[in-house]
């Protein structure tokens, strides 16, 4: 199950069956950046696909020698945008792709608005969520719930974007989600009903072991996302942060001009995708040898240029040269900006107590140190709440629980109310009351596995088509 390698083939699918000649891609706000992330505007540009436009713009030439492949989302929007390119159309004919299920009533609309009869076909191609990496997706939501209740607008798209992910990998699973979260549980019933309405489109060749699609709730583990990250990935995103695989170093000291935005991506990045699940002590060795390897063919290729020979030689081999500058330069600068930020905010010394906090059971150490890293000014207002957090958390029935005077630390740091008011709200939202396990026992993971799944309930369904036509 590849999501990346998914979402090519619709976008190669789309080009193809446009057939030869020069083309435009034209897209919404999401499907640009689904489209994005597993393909590079070089790479589309080899499939003569010479323009890309938004549906939206407002400033689009009329350009009738050509094609269009449409790739957007199936909102009222769109299909609102579309009906009025159709009714005057800029380029000579158009292919329509829809990344999910598309209503009936939607289509009639667009054809009624064709009535110069350019639209040659649409369709509908799963391709409705952010491919990451091969085996992760996103959706690109940020805030999804009201208290602990879904967020009608968010739940209709991740309900859209796991229908659509199920589509594209052909997949028609089981569905289990845990049975303390009321969120997860209408979650998996909104899956469950389009698939129940949308059948034929789920009717894949049994497997003898059915997929599973698991559905969890991360108030049952609100520690993870508290502790600071030291893998490559994960660090870039956790200090910097990414954005459909790009960085904004714009704010990093010193940064030239062709570095203020990078692209991190484990399809076009051979650096990147052998080192981004590796920890950041082996981040430095690796870039350290990477820098070697780099000035070694610098100089060979310095010291060769001493014949016509050499100089076809060095033009034959530099684009490749300029790459592996490109990359050099890159990840010294993103690695070297970690490196700073992990040392003016002492994370060192904080991820220790954030380990000490999450796996271990001495009150009066964690105390400690918690009030001591509290009254360093290297610790920036976020790192000193997360502390707190975590201290809530594990020690929330404590009976020496300090939390009152740590809550005072606080405010005497400066820290302000927006991060001090999350201690209470993580612990109301991932607290004792709610977790279906116990998060710090020192129970073996076995233990622990089991307790968890007899939380989970089942709901199971077996329901094919990659895509749909409509005439």
């Amino acid at each position: 199950m590849n999501v990346v390698f998914a979402v090519k083939q619709y976008i190669s699918k789309m080009i193809e069956d446009s057939g030869p000649g020069m083309k435009v891609l034209l897209m919404d706000k999401e499907t640009t950046g689904i489209v994005s992330m597993v393909y590079t505007q070089s790479e589309i540009l080899q499939k003569e696909v010479y323009l890309f436009e938004r549906l939206d713009s407002q400033n689009r030439e009329v350009m009738k020698h050509l094609k269009a492949i449409c790739f957007l989302r199936p909102t009222k929007e769109n299909v609102d945008y579309l009906i009025q390119e159709l009714r005057r159309p800029k380029y000579s004919v158009y292919f329509i792709y829809f990344s999910n299920v598309i209503s009936k009533s939607d289509v009639k609309s667009l054809a009624e608005a064709d009535e110069q009869e350019v639209v040659t076909e649409v369709q509908e191609f799963y391709g409705d969520y952010i491919a990451v990496n091969p085996h992760l997706f996103s959706l690109n939501i940020l805030g999804c719930c009201q208290g602990r209740n879904w967020d009608p607008a968010q739940l209709s798209r991740t309900t859209q974007g796991l229908t659509a992910l199920l589509l594209s990998l052909k997949k028609c699973p089981m569905i289990r989600y845990q049975l303390s979260s009321e969120a997860a549980k209408r979650l998996a019933e909104c899956v469950k009903q389009v698939i129940t309405k949308e059948y034929e489109l789920f009717e894949f060749r049994r497997t003898e072991v059915p997929p599973l699609l698991l559905v969890l709730d991360r108030c049952d583990d609100t520690v993870t996302p508290l502790l600071d990250q030291w893998t490559y990935q994960a660090m870039v995103h956790e200090l910097l942060g990414i954005n459909n695989n790009r960085i904004d170093l714009s704010r990093v000291p010193g940064i030239s001009k062709d570095l203020r935005e990078v692209v991190l991506s484990a399809e076009n990045d051979e650096f990147y995708a052998n080192n981004m699940y590796l920890n950041f002590a082996e981040i430095g060795s690796n870039i350290k040898n990477l820098m070697e390897d780099f000035q070694k063919k610098k100089q060979k290729e310095q010291q060769k240029l001493e014949s016509i020979a050499d100089m076809k030689a060095f033009v034959e081999n530099y684009p490749q040269f300029k790459k592996m500058s490109g990359t050099v330069s890159k990840h010294v600068t993103v690695v070297g900006e970690l490196s700073r930020l992990v040392s003016e905010r002492n994370l060192l010394e904080v991820s220790e107590v954030e380990q000490e906090l999450a796996c271990q059971n001495d009150h009066s150490s964690a105390l400690q140190n918690v009030k001591r890293l509290l009254q360093n000014p290297r610790v920036t207002e976020l790192d000193a709440a997360r502390l707190v957090m975590l201290y809530a958390l594990h020690y929330e029935r404590h009976s020496s629980n300090s939390l009152p005077g740590l809550m005072v630390d606080l405010r005497n740091k400066g820290v302000s109310e927006k991060y001090r008011k999350l201690v209470s709200a993580v612990v109301e939202y991932g607290g004792k009351r709610v977790r279906g396990s116990d998060l710090f026992s020192p129970k073996d993971a076995v233990a622990i596995t089991k307790q968890f799944l007899k939380g989970l309930k089942t709901s199971g369904y077996h329901c094919v088509c990659h895509w749909r036509s409509h005439v």
